[in-house]
């Protein structure tokens, strides 16, 4: 197996992967997606809603924020000393007070550990109107992709390399594929047809 980072940007990446199967490939990816511990808000008391959201739909919105995870500090709640009661070694808490008017964002969630904060602060979360606000608790804990999508880590996915071959012998010039490549990949050079291969990448076999 040969692999070769193509690009890097953000929380994005792009690897080019030889001599493997799409089984394995796929195997990747769905470990990926559902063997890596991350932490998601799993419970949340309510004590205050008076928003136009219902509770469950507003639980079930933080509980798909994306939070920074430490794994070195926390442990699975059933890895846990205190045997899945809940402790500071296994969940963290994070509270929320807000009143209207104005938009509650992922940013104006308090979390106990500094360490643990929203990915995205700017995720929008409720709005509130002039006399509404909601006071809640959340408790993070650690869990993986097959539990729920919520504790999946990342979106992977993967394709096969586009290989394009030109047979130069039954090319007749009339350069109608290159007039009808959406991503310019096919060139045409002295009256010959070539593939650019620095565009290579971009071909995602004419489903454009």
């Amino acid at each position: 197996m040969r692999v070769k980072k193509l690009w890097e940007k953000g929380n994005e990446a792009t690897f080019l992967i030889e001599n493997v199967s799409p089984a394995f490939m796929n195997s990747i990816r769905r470990s990926c997606m559902s063997e890596v511990p991350v932490l998601a808000i799993d419970e949340v008391h309510i004590s205050k809603n008076k928003s136009a959201m219902y509770d469950e739909v507003l639980a079930h919105r933080l509980g798909l924020i994306p939070l920074k995870t430490d794994l070195k500090s926390y442990n699975l709640r059933e890895e846990c000393t205190c045997k899945g009661k809940g402790c500071s070694k296994c969940q963290v808490v994070l509270t929320l007070k807000a009143k209207g008017p104005g938009m509650v964002y992922a940013k104006d969630l308090k979390s106990t550990d500094p360490e643990v904060y929203p990915v995205y602060p700017e995720i929008p979360i409720v709005k509130l109107l002039e006399g509404q606000e909601i006071e809640l608790e959340a408790i993070a804990r650690l869990g993986f992709g097959k539990e729920h999508v919520k504790f999946s880590p990342c979106i992977a996915t993967y394709r096969y390399y586009p290989v394009i071959e030109i047979n130069q012998r039954a090319c007749n010039k009339c350069k109608a594929c290159v007039e009808a490549c959406p991503k310019e990949i096919l060139v045409e050079k002295d009256g010959k047809v070539f593939v650019d291969e620095s565009k290579l990448m971009e071909c995602d076999l004419c489903k454009a």
